[in-house]
């Protein structure tokens, strides 16, 4: 089913899939993404004027929040990026400035729609790739190709070189032959034995950094496209097996296949109508200062954040792109600070608010096992590879979920994460012997557990280290 067919009620069924409660905060992310999908419905000239809903997400660390928008992304394909608060700061000092944002979220857009292109034309890829490993491996030689004449002709026509009848049937016996090893290799006869190709050599990361700072492409510059068209990308040869070189040269003929242009034009598209931007710690951001000390462009940041939520253009490597319909997602705990200790400007842009429930012992019990992603399927899996069968029983969920809510209690509440370290904990041991166990069922139950924590947890000096 494509996500514009399904209603906030299946949006939140599939949210539930994988993140237990918080039902309103699903709620509220499933309506916002209806209304895109009624937004696309409605006549151009009333389309440019609704733009969407901001939500400001409430909560303690661990609750979901950045789980719901990231799933949600997921769900319907669409270009997602997390960035958080605390990284950027004012424009004129030292860091990131809030226009790199967009410039992420076009970049995933990118990457996003280049995969689903080379996913079109992979079949043609490999094609062309076993093509080229059958000449590597000097099974077939290249075909030959007619030159043309070195003169032109008069009135900007070319002559080619007459061939004989003996090319022609020689050509045809080399297309045989080469279809033979064609469906040898497709069979995979050869993805053992060792080629030798030529691989195109990627420009350093690094060397492009020292060279461009960030953001310059802001300015429509970008180090390493500049570095591209100075220096053509040189090949080198590598000696790898053919199952390893074809990937490599799989993924070098579907970049000629597709079209780079059309590529960028649907990226932009994407992240203009359908981007979504996660703002994690906004709450660090948030606060009344008094002009001076260390934290004195917070204020700024939240100037700076302004135009891009309630719509901008900002310049991008690839182009220009109007913020006016990417949604945003700003989540924060706000235990020191409150939502309304945000410049009021940028308040009236998250219009639509949503506070997250603690979790409780029962909500950890149902973390534990019933997503499609549970922690007890995740590491009952894991195991499961060096032969050992792990059983939990009820009351080893019930202990396990008692002792993360107590130290979440004690210590700092972190929320669902707790539980990882929890389980790490309780499975130390039999994950250290696992090779040794191999074949043997292992039943993890409430007194195992008891007996794995019980010293940690009473000392809570060493519970704030271990737990």
């Amino acid at each position: 089913m494509e996500w514009q067919e399904l209603t906030p009620r299946q949006i939140v069924a599939e949210l539930d899939k994988y993140i237990v409660g918080q039902e309103r905060a699903k709620r509220i992310v499933a309506i916002a993404l209806r209304n895109r999908y009624r937004r696309k419905l409605l006549p151009e000239h009333l389309r440019d004027e609704i733009a969407p809903k901001n939500i400001l997400m409430i909560g303690p660390t661990g609750v979901g929040k950045t789980e719901i928008a990231r799933r949600l992304a997921r769900l319907v394909k669409a270009p997602f990026v997390k960035v958080e608060a605390t990284k950027f700061t004012e424009v004129g000092y030292v860091g990131r400035d809030v226009d790199g944002m967009v410039r992420d979220l076009v970049d995933a857009a990118v990457r996003m729609v280049e995969q689903e292109k080379m996913a079109e034309v992979e079949y043609q890829a490999e094609e062309l790739a076993n093509l080229r490993l059958i000449e590597a491996l000097g099974l077939v030689p290249a075909p030959k190709r007619r030159r043309r004449a070195p003169i032109p002709f008069p009135f900007g026509r070319e002559i080619e070189e007459p061939s004989d009848e003996g090319d022609d049937e020689e050509n045809a016996r080399l297309e045989r032959l080469r279809r033979h090893y064609l469906l040898r290799m497709k069979a995979g006869e050869f993805d053992e034995e060792e080629v030798e190709i030529e691989v195109e050599e990627q420009t350093p990361q690094l060397f492009v950094n020292v060279i461009g700072p960030q953001g310059m492409e802001q300015v429509g510059f970008d180090p390493a496209d500049l570095l591209g068209s100075l220096f053509p990308k040189r090949k080198r040869k590598r000696r790898m097996k053919v199952k390893d070189a074809r990937r490599i040269l799989m993924q070098e003929e579907a970049q000629k296949l597709i079209d780079r242009d059309e590529v960028i034009r649907e990226a932009i598209r994407r992240s203009e109508e359908d981007g979504i931007i996660f703002i994690d710690e906004i709450d660090k951001i948030a606060g009344r200062e008094k002009g001076y000390g260390p934290d004195v462009s917070r204020e700024g940041v939240q100037r700076d954040l302004l135009p891009i939520v309630e719509g901008s253009t900002v310049m991008t490597r690839y182009g220009p792109v109007h913020t006016h319909h990417i949604l945003f997602i700003a989540a924060g705990a706000f235990h020191v600070t409150k939502p309304s200790d945000l410049i009021p400007e940028l308040q009236g842009r998250f219009p639509l608010r949503v506070e997250l429930d603690p979790l409780t012992k029962e909500d950890f019990k149902r973390i534990l096992v019933e997503p499609e992603n549970a922690l007890v399927k995740q590491y009952t899996a894991l195991l499961a590879t060096e032969g050992v069968t792990l059983k939990f029983t009820e009351d080893a969920i019930e202990a396990i979920a008692y002792y993360a809510e107590k130290v979440n209690q004690e210590t700092e509440n972190i929320g669902a994460r707790r539980l990882h370290t929890i389980m790490e904990k309780v499975l130390e041991d039999i994950s250290f012997r696992a090779p040794e166990l191999a074949g043997e069922t292992i039943v993890i139950d409430a007194e195992y557990v008891k007996k794995q924590l019980e010293g940690v947890v009473k000392d809570r000096d060493l519970s704030r280290y271990i737990l």
